[in-house]
């Protein structure tokens, strides 16, 4: 069998991570659905999440391993690369495969041989609600899954750090009983991106790439058809679009079915286009985008209208397990960009706001009418 773990937080977070997979995949049996990964037991999680996590630490030439584990048999992959000898699953075996496995969207398959987990081979396909567990970066990783007919972005279960456990809030417990400040966060919740019917999700898709590209951004979103955010931003706009840039609109209305051939190619082109728009945010000022998802313009200088008042605190949640509202001062949480963010949602209030910061935290400012003031969603670990 294979050893006991010895991170602890992998024995602490696993009977969590296990409770959540064979929920999922319960309901998604209820439903009909067929395709679906194997439900991972607590002792195969920790155990690798144990292996990922202490392979985070020992650099192959110089470089940290960065390396994504799917529990699955080779039978469920699509043209897996099979290993004539399935190899332990071991920190300096994952280091040495590494730097093979290190691009996206490549995963090393882990699956029980005789009576111990064993490395098979590598896919680039993986079932529903299949347990996938990335290595980031030293110390830091995500327990994830894809999504049932889902497009890019896995969904989040856990985010370990150190001895650090943040567990994902599926149920939206974090936010304040707000309809409507509920309704503009939707899209980044949890119950969101982990929803069975739900195989797109435009802002988080956006909001990854933004991420990604490391420069941090703004993007506003605005009501598709109004005019009064231009009250919010410094005229003349140097990269205002005209006609609006249509063509993520043109995408997603045209979304074409999981089983339908053209799929992979509508699957290419939307990351392209999603992909262009979130280089946009690497340009100094905000992108514009309407609910539409047209983009309406970028590098725009967000500026006070005449007459508004300043922001001087905004409440922040995190959409963690357990975690609580907290009033904060500007000062206290980002800089100059999270200050003319959250001053452009205070002044247009049926708008939203998704801040980048270069060191990989990601906020989406939100209005509350409830609280009466400006709602900041740290959203990051949803994103990873």
């Amino acid at each position: 069998m294979s050893s006991n773990p010895t991170y602890q937080a992998a024995s602490t977070v696993a009977p969590i991570v296990e409770a959540h997979f064979a929920r999922h995949l319960q309901e998604a049996r209820r439903l009909g659905e067929d395709d679906l990964a194997p439900e991972p037991d607590a002792r195969s999680i920790a155990t690798i999440i144990n292996a990922t996590f202490w392979a985070s630490f020992r650099p192959e030439e110089g470089r940290f391993p960065k390396i994504s584990l799917a529990y699955l048999p080779p039978e469920q992959a699509k043209l897996p690369l099979v290993f004539e000898h399935p190899l332990p699953l071991t920190a300096g075996v994952l280091t040495k495969l590494a730097p093979a496995v290190e691009r996206p969207e490549i995963h090393l398959g882990v699956w029980n041989i005789g009576d111990e987990l064993k490395v098979w081979g590598t896919t680039r396909t993986v079932p529903s609600f299949c347990f996938v567990v990335e290595d980031i970066e030293p110390g830091l990783l995500v327990v994830k899954h894809r999504r049932l007919d889902g497009f890019g972005k896995y969904a989040n279960v856990a985010v370990l750090k150190g001895e650090q456990v943040k567990v994902i809030d599926e149920k939206g417990t974090s936010l304040p009983d707000c309809p409507s400040l509920l309704k503009a966060l939707l899209a980044f919740t949890a119950a969101a991106t982990n929803d069975p019917h739900h195989s797109l999700n435009v802002l988080v898709q956006l909001s990854a790439s933004m991420r990604a590209h490391g420069h941090g951004g703004t993007m506003l979103v605005v009501p598709a058809g109004s005019e009064r955010w231009r009250e919010s931003i410094a005229q003349p706009i140097l990269y205002s679009v005209t006609p609006a840039f249509a063509a993520l609109t043109k995408l997603v209305r045209h979304e074409v079915d999981e089983d339908d051939p053209g799929r992979r190619q509508w699957e290419s082109a939307l990351r392209r286009v999603v992909d262009t728009i979130g280089g946009m945010t690497a340009v100094d000022g905000a992108t514009i985008i309407d609910d539409q998802y047209q983009v309406l313009a970028f590098g725009a200088k967000i500026r006070r209208p005449d007459g508004s008042s300043p922001v001087e605190q905004w409440v922040c949640t995190e959409p963690v397990v357990g975690n609580l509202p907290v009033v904060v001062h500007p000062t206290e949480q980002g800089g100059t960009r999270h200050l003319s963010a959250a001053q452009f949602v205070s002044d247009q209030r049926d708008a939203l706001a998704l801040v980048a910061s270069q060191d990989g935290r990601f906020t989406v400012f939100a209005w509350s009418p409830c609280e009466e003031m400006v709602h900041a969603h740290r959203v990051e670990s949803l994103l990873m």
